[in-house]
């Protein structure tokens, strides 16, 4: 066995139903393989955390975690009328977002960012609320 180490800014950790551990380039929508992605990120803007696109993963939750910066994770309202519900995650912070449950970022400094969920049905839709 060769170890290797790997750059988790720019891959991600798949983790396979069979136990193994692979470095895999990073997908951010559905992959369909039943594996568990752990990737993190480096952002700067609102672009870099899709701040337009709501979010959804409907076969797991999902693990949102603030190593460094600031950033708000948005809810979007359970119900027509309602408001968008907000958690602040400052550096060392993190939140578990329920399964089904669409979400956005939106940052409040230069973040690093890390996210643990399993991507299969991962949904994005472009926000209509933008101001």
């Amino acid at each position: 066995m060769t170890t290797t180490t790997v750059d988790l800014f720019a891959s991600a950790l798949h983790f396979h139903p069979d136990g193994d551990v692979r470095a895999v380039e990073r997908q951010m929508t559905s992959s369909g393989s039943g594996v568990w992605q752990i990737a993190m990120f480096h952002v700067e803007t609102d672009a870099d955390v899709h701040a337009d696109h709501w979010e959804m993963h409907p076969e797991a939750e999902e693990a949102v975690c603030c190593l460094t910066g600031s950033v708000r994770l948005c809810f979007r309202p359970e119900r027509p009328g309602g408001g968008e519900e907000m958690v602040q995650l400052q550096a060392g912070a993190a939140v578990v977002v329920p399964r089904g449950r669409w979400h956005r970022l939106e940052l409040d400094a230069p973040s690093d960012l890390m996210s643990i969920t399993l991507r299969n049905g991962t949904r994005l839709e472009e926000r209509t609320d933008t101001h």
